[in-house]
């Protein structure tokens, strides 16, 4: 998506983005990997993914203006690029295929956590 080390450097286990908080931003992965997380009601920490580099997250803040819905949080030493929405729109000017490409992420994770549904749907049927 955006090339070059722009981004902020994180240390292992350090946060970028907190469940709950509001955001109006989202991320690139630069280099390294980070974790996603998500923290139930009674305080048990799910994992949901690991994101290397090249991977986005956080973009729902962009588009909607609700808290974040999981925690994201460096795995090792991790380079992450934060973009604002005034900086995305500009690029998708720019490069219209950038959206395209966008929403086929956005597209396939919907598609993979509607598969998780229906399989716990099954497994508690």
């Amino acid at each position: 998506m955006v090339s070059g080390a722009l981004g902020k450097l994180y240390n292992d286990g350090e946060e970028v983005i907190s469940q709950g908080n509001t955001g109006d931003s989202m991320y690139v992965v630069q280099s390294g990997r980070v974790e996603v997380i998500q923290a139930s009601g009674n305080g048990q920490v799910q994992h949901l993914a690991f994101l290397e580099a090249g991977d986005f997250f956080g973009e729902m803040a962009i588009f909607e203006k609700e808290v974040r819905s999981a925690t994201v949080r460096a795995a090792g030493e991790s380079r992450v690029l934060k973009i604002d929405k005034k900086t995305l729109l500009r690029r998708i000017r720019e490069d219209p295929l950038l959206a395209v490409n966008l929403l086929k992420t956005m597209s396939h994770r919907i598609r993979e956590l509607d598969h998780e549904v229906s399989r716990h749907r099954e497994s508690s049927m």
